[in-house]
């Protein structure tokens, strides 16, 4: 492996790990509308919400853990090695979304508008954050893999997957949020309209920002290397 093989390498790295800290800005933001959280985040956060020294994160981390143990099931010898820095991933990711709660504790919207403007401002940053951390084809991150898994070991299209998977997170946390606090707590309005808006924001940007094209182009050049 030459010099410039791993400087584009150590680049296409930078910008996944800038991808998931946009990511958790997303999610903070999504969450600190107070509307219901973002359909991946929405188990991590009701869990939080009903055990209190369980930090966002900390929930976020051992969901995600599931999410790899579930792949290694299922693709078995099909699970590439390199796919364990999946692990890595969680933990930078699951730490963001504390410290990302944490630098947001200041910001508490009551006013609607100003909650519908947080949610929105979320959805938009989660879109550029998985943008940006798809497009350098590094690794996959544990909610992506999962779908991936369960697409390549069942046959059925990634997109109709991710739908079921989307759809699947979202009822079992509104299940966990009316067993716990006998109301919606935590999952909502706000969810939905993650589930329905932020894919089609990440192929705005991706049509739209130049920046994607360019990590985009140079993970394709190693990889035809």
């Amino acid at each position: 492996m030459n010099h410039k093989t791993i400087s584009n390498l150590i680049q296409r790295c930078l910008w996944f790990i800038i991808g998931v800290a946009v990511n958790s800005f997303g999610v903070a933001f999504v969450t600190k509308s107070a509307l219901g959280t973002s359909q991946i985040s929405s188990i991590p956060y009701v869990l939080s919400l009903k055990f209190p020294s369980v930090s966002f994160g900390l929930s976020t981390f051992f969901l995600n853990m599931l999410f790899i143990l579930i792949q290694i099931l299922l693709l078995r010898r099909k699970f590439h090695p390199v796919q364990f820095l999946q692990i890595a991933a969680n933990i930078l990711f699951s730490w963001l979304i504390d410290l990302s709660m944490g630098l947001l504790g200041f910001f508490n919207p009551q006013a609607l508008w100003l909650r519908i403007l947080s949610l929105l401002v979320g959805c938009a940053i989660l879109a550029v954050g998985i943008a940006v951390e798809v497009a350098p084809n590094v690794i996959v991150v544990p909610g992506e893999g999962i779908v991936r898994a369960f697409s390549d070991t069942f046959h059925i299209r990634f997109g109709t997957v991710k739908v079921y998977f989307d759809v699947t997170l979202i009822v079992i946390s509104t299940i966990l949020s009316l067993l716990f606090f006998g109301k919606l707590n935590g999952v909502g309005f706000g969810t939905v309209v993650s589930a329905v808006t932020v894919g089609r924001l990440v192929n705005l940007v991706n049509r739209r920002l130049p920046l994607i094209g360019r990590i985009r182009r140079k993970a394709q050049a190693a990889c035809a290397a």
